[in-house]
């Protein structure tokens, strides 16, 4: 059945049965994903999945249900679940929103990059891996070479009047390279994501790959002590996502976040400014409204170090006497609505990523973070993590470190930014959005070099 019609069965059924404020949500994904090793096809997947969820308040309680099947017994499945769930509520029924307002006029969706076959997409990963493995002698494997793209539209309805379509895709590789020299072993990775798949350059992304792990290559105790720190982009985007639950009202509201109570104070330097943009042409989070069916706007949520705002969704914004920021999110359509921003970045400035080192007497670039999961305490903002990188002597690259171990607290990390870069990049996303930041420099960190 067509979702129209499968959307206008539900409302006047359920108008019969006395269910108000009915919401279906709707929600489609392909995937492809292909893995290579050694030239051979090492996994491969393609799938398409689609559901619906459905809302709606009986006998002023609101009930739940969801299927994978847009059918007349779907309907009734549905409304029958919707009335019987409502029974078992005991928390009062949200709001719908009703979306008598504007909506951005954007398109996120590439046609051209579902034109890209199956064969052409495994082509190119058994391409980079060859070159990679040809690039240099010190190379001993290539642990993983993969390629994923994922389509994803959206939709929702409500009896109040509310319509809505989006539809956004994009494609991403991943490659990590193991190299050796003597008795030594490093790795290292490199990722790439676009709507563009004639702008994957086989030649660039094995360079990049290799070079990376050879850079590591090499590597030198230092003196254990506290050292001024560039996080490169990836590291410090990386940072950001692990704690960006902070920024969440739901956590706020809840006591799980250190930003309570602190909004238009200073909790950053004066060279932090966070945004949060929805419509970003190639985010994986872009889109014109949430899962809620609010509109979508460019949020700063920090500016100049002083925080403006945290990400609500419609009921965050109630509590706390506010207007949603559009932040309202669904992992899928069996999930329940949750807070979680969509393209959210640190802002570049005009520095170049060299000139946040040349200045120095002595101090370490951190390349990349490892344990970001096990080693961080997302509410207290403490971390400990293991971290590649190099040192830095008298303004200049000399070498890489043996692995590290950095330890601080992120909100002190936030006021002691001292330069911001230029060189914006955001890492894989996932649940907590599309994170992104160009390289940072810290006043300084607790380092120990093993």
């Amino acid at each position: 059945m067509e979702l129209t019609n499968f959307r206008d069965q539900l409302f006047a059924k359920g108008e019969k049965l006395g269910i108000t404020d009915l919401e279906v949500y709707y929600e489609k994904q392909d995937s492809f994903s292909c893995k290579v090793f050694k030239g051979e096809v090492d996994g491969y997947e393609s799938s398409s999945v689609r559901g619906v969820s459905v809302r709606g308040v009986y006998q002023d309680k609101m009930g739940y249900a969801y299927t994978e099947k847009l059918d007349e017994e779907s309907v009734s499945f549905l409304l029958n679940s919707v009335q019987e769930n409502a029974a078992l509520m005991e928390e009062e029924p949200e709001e719908l929103f009703e979306g008598n307002v504007d909506y951005q006029d954007y398109d996120f969706f590439s046609p051209a990059l579902t034109d890209v076959s199956a064969e052409e997409k495994l082509a190119l990963v058994k391409e980079i891996e060859a070159k990679i493995l040809a690039y240099d002698e010190r190379v001993v494997q290539v642990g993983y070479a993969a390629l994923s793209d994922q389509s994803i539209e959206k939709a929702i309805f409500n009896n109040k009047g509310l319509a809505l379509q989006d539809k956004n895709n994009f494609l991403y590789v991943i490659f990590s390279v193991t190299v050796k020299e003597g008795e030594e072993i490093k790795s290292g990775f490199s990722f790439k994501l676009t709507k563009d798949f004639a702008t994957l350059n086989a030649d660039e992304i094995a360079k990049e790959a290799v070079e990376k792990s050879l850079s590591q290559l090499g590597g030198k105790e230092y003196p254990n002590k506290k050292y001024p720190v560039i996080f490169q982009n990836f590291a410090a985007s990386s940072l950001v996502a692990t704690f960006v639950s902070s920024f969440s009202a739901e956590y706020v509201q809840k006591g799980q976040s250190q930003l309570k109570g602190k909004l238009g104070e200073k909790i950053a330097s004066d060279h932090v400014t966070l945004s949060d943009n929805p419509f970003l042409p190639e985010g994986t989070q872009s889109g014109t409204f949430d899962s809620e069916g609010v509109p979508t706007r460019e949020v700063t949520v920090v500016e100049n170090g002083e925080l403006k705002t945290y990400f609500h969704n419609l009921k965050t914004a109630k509590k706390d006497g506010v207007e949603s920021t559009g932040h309202g999110y669904k992992s899928s359509y069996k999930g329940t609505i949750e807070v979680t921003p969509s393209n959210f970045y640190v802002v570049p400035t005009e520095n170049k990523y060299e000139d946040l080192y040349s200045g120095l007497e002595e101090g370490i670039i951190i390349t990349d973070l490892q344990g970001l999961h096990s080693g961080a305490n997302p509410i207290s903002g403490d971390f400990s993590l293991a971290a590649n990188g190099f040192y830095v002597k008298d303004g200049k690259i000399a070498g890489p470190t043996n692995l590290m171990t950095i330890a601080g607290n992120f909100f002190d990390v936030l006021k002691d930014v001292e330069q911001v870069a230029d060189d914006l990049e955001f890492s894989p996303g996932g649940g907590v959005g599309f994170i992104g930041s160009p390289s940072i420099k810290v006043k300084s960190l607790s380092v120990t070099v093993d």
